[in-house]
């Protein structure tokens, strides 16, 4: 049975009050629908980028946006890791508006292969390996680590799995995904892609926080702000079966929560720029389209072209920023095309 060792230090509980806090700060602040469209835009791209560098993947910033902006015709395989990532995070946002996402084998399982979509044989496609792995020091290329052999990862996966869903109730799940999260390291599942995975279950189980706009949050960010630090921390040394009961996970959880409350303040910071940028504001042909559509139900382009003077290029970017802040949605294709209100 999974029983991990840690202490809760001063540290840790004085994380957890601070998480605890800026929680609740955020929480009573009430932002307009195209802030919080900008806003969870803005830290899906920086969670695609953060998770994917983690692992090497070599396209900066800038090169996240531009593929996530308009799709490469002929895609890399650095492409085809940051695309898939950014869908999977887009997916689990709607989940998550939904609802609570239970955790099951099942559900990793099938996160892993999304990962790898296009990348990897289907052989290693939503599978446990079956096979032993070894970790090795990227700087100097000698094993580090030795996980559990391949027979024992179902076994000790689905006793992870019961302990984060057998203690959902009784420990702050804040603990709760920084355990899965390490615990998940040392197992190393997957033959590839556990990191990305990994962080994607982790980033479901820190949607029980309590943070209703959890969707503006890119814990990765923190991480991949110092990836040498973040593998000596959330890693092991030596051979499982010789460390597995020594293995204490206080140092981890501290590190963790320092990572929730750097992403915290980042996003209270970013917050004021967001809902003050001129990509929020609406102009009054904007305006115009929602109170056509108020007035009638709905508005077709021709509607809106016998009301102000644009051009019908000009007029689709319009309708297209609307969409993109989730105030209207199309409907009908070609010259049956109309608009409605997003929740109409």
């Amino acid at each position: 049975m999974f029983n991990p060792k840690y202490t809760i230090t001063n540290k840790l509980l004085e994380n957890i009050k601070i998480i605890t806090t800026k929680v609740i700060d955020l929480n009573q602040k009430s932002f307009t629908k195209p802030a919080l469209v900008e806003l969870q835009g803005r830290a899906e791209t920086t969670s695609t980028y953060a998770s994917t560098s983690i692992e090497g993947n070599p396209l900066p910033l800038t090169d996240v946006k531009r593929i996530l902006k308009n799709k490469p015709e002929h895609i890399r395989d650095s492409e085809q890791e940051v695309i898939n990532y950014n869908k999977i995070l887009k997916e689990i946002n709607i989940r998550l508006g939904k609802g609570v996402i239970p955790l099951t084998l099942e559900l990793i399982l099938s996160l892993q292969k999304k990962v790898i979509e296009k990348l990897l044989p289907n052989c290693q496609s939503g599978k446990l390996r079956k096979e032993p792995v070894f970790v090795n020091d990227p700087r100097t290329q000698a094993t580090t680590y030795w996980p559990p052999e391949a027979k024992e990862v179902l076994s000790l996966m689905s006793e992870l799995i019961d302990f984060i869903s057998n203690n959902k109730n009784r420990i702050d799940p804040l603990i709760l995904a920084g355990i899965f999260h390490k615990q998940m390291v040392i197992i190393h599942p997957f033959m590839d892609e556990n990191g990305r995975t990994n962080r994607l279950i982790t980033k479901i189980l820190l949607a029980g926080m309590g943070l209703n706009t959890f969707n503006l949050f890119s814990f990765e960010n923190y991480y991949n702000k110092n990836v040498t630090k973040y593998f000596e921390i959330v890693g092991v040394r030596g051979n499982y079966y010789d460390i597995k009961n020594n293995i204490d996970f206080t140092l981890w959880l501290e590190y963790f929560t320092d990572g929730i409350i750097d992403e915290l303040l980042r996003v209270e910071k970013l917050l004021p720029q967001v809902v003050i940028s001129p990509q929020m504001t609406l102009q009054a042909h904007h305006k115009k389209i929602i109170e056509i559509i108020r007035q009638k139900g709905f508005v077709a382009d021709r509607d809106y072209a016998g009301l102000v003077k644009r051009a019908k290029a000009t007029r689709r970017l319009d309708f297209n920023k609307l969409i993109k802040l989730g105030l209207i949605a199309r409907k009908g294709k070609g010259k049956n095309t109309y608009y409605i209100l997003k929740n109409k």
